[in-house]
């Protein structure tokens, strides 16, 4: 196989970075010694060109990555997990598979002030009127406690749920594990709650941001019924939790290739952490946290019983690979003419824009091996199983499926090129962002956890959730 210069504009990362990757499988001659890239190579917004220096990556796509100290100050995005990219139908509006956090021309952030007990149904009311923020618990017919809120100037709050009112700067609906573009798959009843959770996040540097359970709605209120998991804490304050929880997870080591699993926790209406409960909707509270605290790290996590929800920094993104990136990749591998071992055929990931539609020259994989072919219509072995099939190579038997590469930048823990695959799904990343994901137990239903691919949210299944992808070079 030979490969030559590509054509510009200039790809970001050395064109030893896939073909290193491909060691064993494919040969390549070059005009000039490879030389193995750093680490990480700068992207050049204005010429869209790579240099080096050992710089930080911009993030995904977006003007304001290219001036990461011009206003607004971003506090970082919320990437929803199962999705490559974008919505099935399209991003439109506050309903989006990733939304950015930037510093609001003026501050709209609220904190306790004035504490209530009341007992009448109409005096609740006429306090939760006022135009005030306010927290309602109510602890029977005859008593309830109110907690109004003041502005805080020195915070922004942005909220997330299911609702499409105004208070709801990012709606979320549920998302359907690997088939979200399914017409026939409908969600009959949602488990998300209308006003989620809100996230608060320090004006000023370093910009820190804490997560609460709850929302306020359109009167600015939060109520928690007589039903709901409700106490006072031995300093007198009150608190409680949403019917089904908002549970978070940070990641031991931050978002990188090193990083570990963290241990999920659920996050209170006024921030504290707990343990889980028994389920996600039990009336008894888990035991309170004291050592860990409800401030959203890169990486961490968010379950909203329907949706999960990634948490990255702006400075993490700043250090994380784009969509630029991500199609170089895609470049440099399709110009690195992998073949079908069989058919001899030329073998070519399709573009990002046409990620959901099979081509005739993409990728097939057998995921018990590894073994990268071309579409072909032979080695059933089952009439029962019509998805497992023999790989002609070394005549192991298992799932036959087209591989597609991971589009979502926000996913990614490195910049290796993209040869490992997801099982059973076939959706391709790097090898430490796949083998990151394969170790991440994310909440299913109401007390299971399984490790799901972040870019369908199938569950993973195999030895080892993913596998290493062989490809066949070209015979010159």
């Amino acid at each position: 196989m030979r490969v030559g210069i590509f054509p510009s504009p200039p790809l970001p990362f050395g064109i030893s970075g896939c073909c290193r990757a491909l060691a064993g499988s494919v040969r390549v001659a070059a005009r000039s010694p490879l030389r193995t890239p750093p680490p990480f190579l700068r992207w050049d917004c204005s010429g869209g060109r790579a240099s080096s220096g050992g710089g930080p990556m911009f993030s995904p796509s977006q003007e304001e990555h290219c001036a990461p100290n011009k206003e607004p100050v971003k506090y970082g995005e919320l990437v929803v997990l199962g999705y490559n990219g974008s919505l099935p139908n399209g991003d439109r509006g506050r309903r989006k598979s990733r939304f950015a956090l930037y510093k609001r021309p003026k501050a709209n952030g609220v904190k306790p002030s004035t504490v209530h007990v009341i007992s009448t149904p109409q005096a609740s009311k006429a306090i939760s009127c006022k135009g005030q923020h306010s927290i309602s618990y109510t602890l029977s017919r005859n008593q309830t406690v109110v907690v109004e809120y003041t502005h805080d100037k020195d915070t922004d709050m942005f909220q997330v749920g299911r609702s499409t009112e105004s208070p709801i700067d990012f709606v979320v609906t549920d998302t359907i594990s690997g088939s979200q573009n399914n017409d026939e798959t409908q969600i009959t009843q949602s488990t998300i709650s209308r006003f989620a959770c809100r996230i608060v996040c320090d004006r000023n540097a370093p910009y820190t941001a804490r997560i609460f359970a709850a929302g306020f709605d359109s009167s600015k209120n939060i109520f928690l019924g007589e039903k709901a998991a409700k106490w006072k804490n031995p300093d007198g304050h009150m608190d409680g939790l949403t019917t089904n929880g908002v549970l978070v997870m940070h990641p031991k080591g931050g978002f990188t290739e090193e990083s570990k699993p963290g241990v999920w926790r659920e996050i209170s209406v006024c921030g504290d952490v707990y343990t889980l409960r028994e389920t996600r909707s039990a009336q008894q509270r888990g035991k309170l946290v004291e050592n860990e605290t409800n401030i959203l790290q890169d990486g961490s996590l968010i379950d909203l019983c329907g949706a999960t929800l990634l948490w990255r920094t702006a400075d993490g993104l700043f250090h994380t690979p784009t969509q630029k990136h991500i199609e170089a990749l895609r470049q440099e591998i399709n110009a690195a003419r992998p073949q079908c071992p069989v058919g001899l055929n030329t073998l070519a990931f399709p573009s990002i824009n046409r990620k959901d539609v099979v081509e005739e020259k993409q990728p097939w994989a057998y995921l018990s091996c590894g073994h990268v072919h071309g579409y072909h219509n032979w080695g059933h072995r089952s009439d029962t199983e019509a998805n497992e099939r023999e790989c002609p190579m070394c005549r192991t038997v298992g799932p036959y499926v087209p591989l597609w590469l991971g589009c979502e930048a926000g996913f990614y823990v490195d910049a290796g090129p993209p040869t490992y695959a997801f099982t059973p799904c076939g959706h391709v990343c790097s090898e430490k962002s796949a083998k990151y994901w394969s170790q991440i137990p994310l909440p299913h239903g109401t007390h299971a956890f399984h490790a799901s691919c972040p870019f369908c949210a199938a569950q993973l299944t195999g030895e080892h959730n993913c596998v290493k992808l062989i490809f066949q070079g070209p015979i010159d």
